[in-house]
């Protein structure tokens, strides 16, 4: 199992969309990773867009960010919702600066936008945020996946596949 001994972050919030939390997290877990769910409360019950509910295992208070080696933002409606929240742009950023892989798909990138970290980056997303990511100083790709640095993008459901497999290599690589 080649992430055996890696953790990391899922972040969490209502109406995540459910495929794009899911299949990464199990896929993840599938090749020996320690996935942690992690929203404003621990032990809280989150629901997707299409009602697949999610309890976070840690709230953000409860954890280091260092002590992961990589973090996961979900699309769907949440991504609006996370970026709200000072933490989660610090663990954005410090993902970031210790070049930790951080994972976006679909609408997640409002979260990377609004922790200022996409300036020079190549990017993809849900087409309905190109001119957010483009405003933010990236480059956007349409592609199924982009990987620039610790950074890997992808537009949407169907492209979990190539998706997950490029994070995975990425953190397999760390």
């Amino acid at each position: 199992m080649r992430l055996k001994d890696k953790k990391v972050i899922a972040l969490i919030e209502n109406d995540f969309e459910d495929l794009e939390l899911w299949y990464p997290v199990l896929r993840l877990q599938e090749e020996g990773a320690e996935v942690h769910l992690v929203g404003i409360e621990a032990k809280k019950k989150y629901v997707g867009k299409y009602g697949v509910p999610a309890e976070s295992t840690y709230a953000f208070s409860d954890i280091q960010v260092s002590d992961y080696d990589a973090i996961l933002v979900p699309g769907g409606w949440a991504p609006d919702k996370l970026r709200r929240y000072p933490e989660v742009l610090e663990f954005i950023q410090v993902m970031n600066d210790a070049n930790k892989p951080i994972g976006q798909i679909c609408h997640a990138g409002w979260v990377l936008i609004s922790a200022d970290i996409l300036n020079g980056k190549q990017v993809t997303s849900t087409p309905g945020i190109k001119d957010d990511m483009v405003n933010a100083g990236a480059t956007w790709i349409d592609e199924a996946v982009v990987v620039d640095g610790n950074i890997i993008s992808s537009r949407r459901p169907p492209d979990l596949p190539p998706y997950v497999k490029a994070f995975a290599d990425k953190l397999a690589e760390s």
